[in-house]
């Protein structure tokens, strides 16, 4: 089970109760989603490892995204972190980050990849998920990404059944592709293969838009998405604005989940005019009823 946690949810400026955005994916380890300031302390206080870290995945580099990497490889080396850690980011994030680390007292004391994104496709692969980044529009090159988990073979009950599949048959069947039962009718031996009794059950998908004004490549990469994280920094009578500072409305984020037939949008990166931010929801939920506003401390299992 995947669990998401919201580390943050502002967009540039931060509230007296809201961080910047920022989340994190644990799932065989802990994965980073952009890095809000003071996200180390979100970690802690939401129950996200920092030390269980494996990669950092930053959508772009306005500050509010990146500024809590700093603060978080501070901790790190005060825990004697010794493991490495994958950054990734669009280009310009290495010379950026190594020009910062040139400096002793921020140095990481431990191995640091920088991996930075000039194209569309994956960046990043373990045994458990793959994370692809693509382009989305924005200021300077600002990315999107989805994390995605492999298809895998289930076993259908109902096939299984009438087939005569049971007991050690299961695993025979997984390992070997092909057993033999002895069928109920004829009382003879019969063949049957995995394909004949499993169906494919398609992995799972999260997408993340980054910052981002309406864009067809958000929709593309969410299609059939278990989730859509989108950011919903105004209202939809803010479009003029919105546009201008190549953003999203909630109204607009709802509609490209609509597009992509996610199965739940997560509204993110709020700004911080919206005290009370349950018009956006309401704003959203016209176009696409599975919203949820994103807060912090909230944990979702996918």
């Amino acid at each position: 089970m995947i669990k998401l946690v919201v580390l943050g949810t502002s967009a540039a400026l931060p509230t007296p109760t809201h961080n910047c955005t920022s989340f994190a994916v644990k799932y065989g380890g802990a994965y980073l989603f952009d890095a809000c300031e003071g996200v180390q302390q979100q970690m802690m206080r939401f129950g996200v490892s920092m030390m269980k870290v494996n990669a950092v995945f930053l959508s772009h580099l306005h500050a509010d995204h990146f500024l809590g990497l700093l603060g978080l490889l501070q901790s790190l080396n005060l825990q004697k972190r010794t493991d490495p850690l994958l950054i990734v980011g669009p280009t310009g994030t290495k010379k950026f980050l190594e020009a910062l680390f040139a400096t002793r007292i921020l140095a990481p004391q431990f191995p640091v990849q920088i991996k930075e994104v000039a194209r569309s496709g994956k960046v990043f692969e373990n045994e458990l998920f793959t994370v692809k980044a693509f382009s989305v529009k924005h200021a300077g090159h600002a990315l999107g990404y989805s994390l995605e988990t492999p298809s895998y073979r289930r076993f259908d009950k109902a096939k299984c059944d009438a087939a005569g599949v049971k007991g050690h048959l299961f695993t025979f069947l997984q390992e070997k592709g092909v057993c033999e039962v002895i069928d109920k009718k004829s009382g003879k031996r019969k063949r049957v293969k995995l394909a004949d009794v499993t169906y494919v059950q398609q992995g799972k998908k999260i997408v993340y838009s980054g910052d981002t004004e309406p864009c067809a490549a958000v929709a593309k990469a969410a299609k059939g998405a278990e989730l859509l994280i989108h950011e919903a920094t105004f209202a939809d009578d803010a479009k003029a604005i919105a546009k201008e500072k190549k953003h999203s409305t909630a109204g607009q984020a709802a509609a490209i989940a609509k597009k992509a037939g996610a199965k739940k949008l997560l509204l993110i990166h709020f700004s911080n005019r919206y005290e009370n931010r349950g018009g956006l929801l309401l704003e959203a939920k016209k176009t696409f009823e599975q919203t949820e506003l994103a807060q912090e401390g909230l944990e979702l299992s996918i």
